[in-house]
Formats: C-alpha cells, structure tokens, sequence
C-alpha cells in the first residue's frame, strides 16, 4: 500500500492543474469538433482509420516494437497530410470563421454553413414546382433521430439543398425517382431511399404508396416527411404518425422554419391547426 501511495505521488508531483486541465478541455474540444465535423459524411470512417493507427502505433510503441512503431509513425506524418487535403475546404471556412471572431459559433466547423432561409426556400420552391407539374416526390426532413439505415437503403449524395437538384432527381423516368430523399440541416444526404409502409389498418384506402411510406417513417422516427402527390399534385405532410393533406406555400414555409430553428426535441409541430384531412380519391 506504501508503495501505491509513492507511486502516485510520484505522478502527481509531475501534474501542473493550472495548464493540464486547460490543455486536456482544449484537446477534448477539437476531438470533439472533428467528431461532429464527420458525422455526417464519409470523412467519418476516415478518421476512425487513422484513429486505429494511432492506436495501434502508441501500442507498438509501448511494446518497443521498433520496426512496427517506424512503420505506423511513417503513416501518420503522411496521414496528417493527406487530412489537410481531404478537410481543406472545412478547414478553410473554419479558419475564417475566427478570423471573424466566430470560433465559439456552434456552426463554425458546419460541412455546409447554415443558412436556414435558403434552405426553406430552396425546399418551398422545389416543393411549389412539382406540385405544379404533378411531379411526384416523397422528401424527409431527418431530425434528432438518426436515419442511417434508411440512408445506406439509397444512393448517398451529401450535397447542398437546392431546388433545381430535387427537382432533377424526381424527374420521372430517372433512376432515384422512385424513393425518398433524406435531408439533414442544409445538406441532401441520399436518394432513391426506401421507407417502411404504415400498418395503421384505418387508413383510408384511397391513399397512396407514398402517403403510406411518409405515415411508416413518421411513427417510428421523429422525421418531417413532405409528399407531393403524382397524380393530383396536392401537397401532404406527415409527422407523429399524422398526415395532413392539402398544405400550400405558406403553411409549408412556416412548418419548416419551425423545424430549422425551433427545438424539436420537445416540441413537434402542431398538424391539427392546419387544414384537415379530405377525403378524395388520390393514388400514386
């Protein structure tokens, strides 16, 4: 027990708390930072590589293989490299983000900078245009819920919202037409995705197969679910296991907004203000 105590008296006797403990916050936040970086990108599975290299380079280290630790330490000089290449452009917007004065913006290490307007109004536009043209679409808002397997069911994509794109990938005829795209913030994650089918056995039998995908997912997940109908072109919104028919412009908008900048961790969006459900025969 003496020993134990000499030991780790020993140890502390090296511990500054006055820079270790700002040192070890300050290491915690850029992991952290990267963490949240690559969470919704491909990047991620490159960063949990070079993690295991690093791991795997301190174990070899630690063991006093030589020629392994050579080895491993010859990845990582080449691996930080090839890091800054591939985050350029993140690393880019980040650097200006403190050169501003913004480098507690929550936002700062974004994939895409927020922009919130744009995005609502890039998804009214689109929304507003294939109902027009009756160009079916079945478009789902990912929330706090992670979609990740309704993502890998699709065509990954990770692109900026915008309503010339979905509006291109609903064209009939081309090859993700037919599924659901997955947005999260401002950025179109996948296409071409497949949804599971509501059970609910009192739903009118006059709806479609994409009005029943948009209520499947809404009742498992706390997704915000948009569905334009191909043949009438009437707009439908589904969340909570609810779906609304018949939503114009301006109760899109609002419904959105209220999602990009409202907490909808407690708070849903309210369906039953908005205009009721109508019966009408409607297939997709």
């Amino acid at each position: 027990m003496e020993q134990v105590l000499l030991w780790l008296k020993d140890v502390f006797q090296y511990i500054d708390p006055w820079r270790d403990i700002p040192d070890i916050i300050i290491v915690t936040i850029v992991i952290y930072q990267l963490l949240k970086l690559t969470s919704q990108t491909r990047a991620s599975q490159v960063l949990k590589g070079f993690g295991m290299i690093i791991v795997v380079a301190l174990i070899s280290k630690w063991l006093r293989l030589t020629a392994v630790s050579w080895l491993f330490n010859y990845i990582l000089n080449a691996g930080a490299i090839a890091l800054v290449i591939l985050f350029q452009p993140e690393l880019r917007r980040a650097l200006e983000k403190i050169g501003r004065g913004r480098i507690l913006n929550r936002n700062a290490f974004a994939p895409i900078e927020s922009g919130v307007a744009e995005t609502v109004n890039e998804l009214v536009r689109a929304v507003q245009r294939m109902s027009g043209h009756h160009v079916g679409a079945l478009i789902v808002i990912q929330n706090v819920e992670s979609l990740g397997d309704i993502i890998e069911s699709g065509t990954t994509l990770y692109a900026r919202v915008s309503s010339p794109l979905i509006e291109n990938i609903f064209t009939p005829n081309t090859p993700l037409h037919d599924g659901a795209i997955i947005i999260k913030d401002n950025v179109l994650l996948a296409a071409g995705c497949f949804l599971p089918m509501t059970a609910n056995p009192y739903l009118a039998q006059e709806v479609g197969t994409r009005h029943r995908a948009a209520l499947g997912l809404s009742e498992t997940t706390d997704a915000f679910i948009i569905v334009v109908s191909e043949e009438t072109g009437v707009v439908s919104v589904a969340q909570s296991g609810k779906l609304t028919r018949y939503i114009d412009g301006n109760s899109l908008r609002s419904m959105l907004n209220d999602i990009y900048l409202k907490d909808q961790k407690n708070k849903g969006i309210n369906l039953s203000n908005l205009i009721p459900w109508r019966h009408k025969n409607e297939r997709d």
